[in-house]
Parts: C-alpha cells; structure tokens; sequence
C-alpha cells in the first residue's frame, strides 16, 4: 500500500508481499516485540540505555525514519489549499482542540477513576495531537498527503503553545470539579518544543531539502520514478521496527499484569472508535473528498504518545503508573488504527464509490 497511495486508480502497481500482509506483519512485530520483553528481561534496559534525557534514540530514529518517505512524498507547493477551505480547518481545529481532549479526559475519569495514576496517563495522551505516526496511518489509508502535512503543522504549533496549559486545566483544574484529586503537572513550552522538533522537525525537515535539492538536481520524473520507489519501503521497515521495539520495552508487564492492559485499552479503543467516525463524517458532509475526509480522520484521532510518555517519565517517574499508561497508549494505537485503516477504505466504497478501486 505505501508506495503508490495518491497516483490514479490506473498507474497504481500491484501490491509487493510486503504491502500485501501489511496486517499480519504488524502483528508479528508486536508479538515478537512481547516475547523479546517476557523472554529477555534484560532488553528494556538496554534499549532503554540509548537515551538521553527522555528521548529514547531506538525509537526516535525509527519514527523518523518512518515518516521521513511520506513527507518527501509530500508537494508542498500545494499545502495552501490546506488554509482556503475555512470550514474544514476549522472543523479540524475544534476535533482535535476541543472534542479530543473533552473526550478522553471523560473517558479516563469514568472507567479509570479507581486508578488514578492510570486516568492521568491517559488525560496526558488525550492532550497530546498526533503529530508523527499519523503521517503513517493516512498514507496507508491513501490520505492526502498535502492535507495531512497541514494539519500536522498546524498541530504541531497548538502543540507547543497549549499542552503546557492544557495539562494544568485537565489535570490540576478540572479532575475536583468530578470529585477527583487534582495533581500539579509542570511542563515547559521549551521541553514541548524540543519533542516536536526532534519528531516532527526532523523528517519535515529532511522531506523538504530532499525533494526539491533531488527535483532540482536530477528532475521531477526521476525523482518520482526512481527515487520514490526505492524509499518507499522505508516506511514499513521502520515502523515494523518501532513495534517491536515499543512493545518490547514493556513486554514484560504486558504479560504479568494483563488486565491493568485491558483497563487502559478499553477507554482508548472507544475514544478511537468513536474520533475517527464523528472526524470522517464531518469532514464528509462539508464536502470534503475521499483523501481529505481520511487525512481529517487520522489527523484527529492518532495522538503524539512521544509527547505523552516523555512528560509522564518527566514528572511522575518511570517507573510511574502514569508512565505505563502512556506506554500501553501507542501499543493500543498501532492494532486500533490499523483497524481504522480497513474501516477508512469500507467508508470509501460505501459512500465514495466513484473514488474506490476493486
């Protein structure tokens, strides 16, 4: 599926292996990645021995890499397109600024609130807007790229100026108003900036300088041609990578406390189910197309769990309940959205069928 997501329906080549399994190779991963953690106790500690700060260098070099063919992928000349269309941005704006975090943080103080430590990781994720593996998810879906960037942008700056403030409200301010204790949660702009720089910044980065310095150099049709094709597969290597990985890191509590898994995974599959139908069909009944509906989609219901896990570890500890929340959060995610992913390409054929493909 990733290499040829936006070209017509005619030009698309047939799917390789690789695409063709794509879900039954995630899930390899995640079970490999759980029997590493179980079987070899010692591999969280040395995965965990290449970090610096709160920054996990295994990881951040796998969501880089990731998202780095998606954005190079990406004509940037045509993200104005993102902004003409008031109503759809702002419908998105509200999804993600309003909805998401309201939604979430009603759903932690409802299932989770005999497990405090657990319903505040989970507020923390619910705060935080996608800004990386959503990159992935609406390019496997067959998104638009252009529309996706934008948002992605646009989230990445909110991001930097109202999680701080966000944090304070959701879990300081609000949670004694529902008969709850309220916790004090310090984070800077400046250590929110630093995990969008590195996560997003990076392969933003990279994608732009890399596009147009080869276009430039070699020419578009090279560029598309030959260039794509060959980094294309990037996206599935590294996120098969980043899997096992995450869930590697946990593998061992994944299997000696399963059930504190499922109490965390149930408010997070509804908070997904119910984000990714509201977002598409309101991004469908304002007219938005197949691709634009799905990047809408995505873009509102994936969140930034880098962000999530790194102010968790950063305040409450490692150790934390808070922390094992926010790593139960992507090891959640990456089953659901696929999901998701199968459920965009049903809504396609059911209400866009001029768009779908056999």
């Amino acid at each position: 599926m990733v290499p040829n997501h936006c070209a017509p329906a005619a030009e698309r080549k047939k799917l390789n292996f690789l695409d063709r399994f794509l879900t039954l190779w995630i899930f390899l991963a995640m079970a490999i990645g759980v029997a590493v953690g179980y079987f070899i106790p010692s591999s969280a500690g040395f995965i965990n021995s290449f970090s610096t700060g709160t920054t996990n260098l295994p990881l951040a070099i796998g969501l880089i890499l990731m998202m780095y063919p998606p954005l190079a992928k990406v004509k940037y000349e045509n993200m104005g397109e993102v902004f003409k269309n008031t109503k759809v941005l702002s419908a998105s704006l509200i999804l993600n600024w309003i909805v998401g975090p309201i939604l979430m943080f009603f759903l932690a103080i409802t299932l989770l609130r005999d497990h405090p430590a657990y319903m505040v990781g989970l507020i923390l994720i619910g705060l935080a807007r996608c800004i990386a593996m959503v990159v992935v998810w609406n390019e496997l879906a067959e998104g638009n790229r252009e529309y996706a960037a934008g948002l992605i942008a646009l989230n990445s700056i909110f991001q930097v100026l109202l999680y701080s403030v966000y944090a304070y409200v959701f879990i300081t301010v609000l949670p004694p108003f529902f008969g709850l204790k309220g916790l004090a949660v310090n984070i800077t702009i400046g250590s929110i900036a630093k995990s969008v720089g590195i996560y997003l910044g990076i392969p933003f980065a990279a994608g732009i300088i890399s596009r147009y310095t080869l276009i430039k150099i070699k020419g578009k049709q090279w560029f598309q041609q030959k260039y794509v094709p060959v980094i294309s597969p990037i996206t599935l290597i590294a996120l098969l990578f980043t899997i096992v990985v995450m869930f590697s890191l946990k593998g061992n509590l994944i299997i000696q406390i399963p059930m504190d898994v499922v109490r965390i995974a149930i408010p997070l599959v509804i908070y997904f189910a119910i984000m990714f139908t509201v977002s598409f069909f309101i991004g469908k009944a304002f007219g938005a197309d197949y691709s634009r509906t799905t990047s809408i989609a995505f873009t509102a219901t994936g969140n930034n769990f880098e962000l999530a896990i790194a102010v968790a570890i950063g305040v409450f500890g490692i150790n934390s309940g808070e922390a094992f929340a926010g790593v139960i959060g992507p090891l959640v995610e990456v089953p659901a959205l696929i999901a998701l992913v199968n459920l965009a390409f049903w809504f396609r054929r059911r209400y866009y069928p001029a768009g779908s493909q056999a």
